[in-house]
């Protein structure tokens, strides 16, 4: 069997409004081009891709994790950005783990983590 290498994903949400979603995921630090024609949307930071598409109320949302270098300093600048939805934390997790939810105003949620100091 050959050895197959994953080397990327790039999760797909249903948003209310994809031209409302990429302009918060500006404010997010993200880079974002709209497909106005498809109506299909693109946020990108680094090597992480999320794709947006038009949903209905009962399709739109979604959960992911982001695994980032420092998410105490990617806290402090997502909530400074001033965009709608809900933060919880920063904590300390049992597993070893400094971790925050944003959920943004289409009921996608965001956990962000990165490795406790040692």
């Amino acid at each position: 069997m050959t050895d197959v290498s994953f080397e990327s994903i790039h999760p797909i949400v249903t948003v209310h409004d994809v031209g409302a979603a990429l302009r918060r995921y500006q404010q997010l630090g993200f880079d974002t081009d709209h497909d106005e024609a498809a109506d299909y949307g693109f946020a990108v930071r680094g090597p992480v891709e999320l794709q947006l598409q038009p949903g209905e109320q009962d399709e739109v949302g979604g959960v992911f994790y982001l695994r980032v270098s420092d998410a105490d300093v990617l806290h402090t600048e997502w909530t400074a950005a001033g965009v709608e939805g809900r933060f919880m934390g920063p904590h300390d997790t049992r597993y070893g783990l400094r971790e925050f939810v944003y959920t943004d105003p289409d009921g996608i949620v965001h956990k962000v983590g990165s490795p406790l100091s040692v």
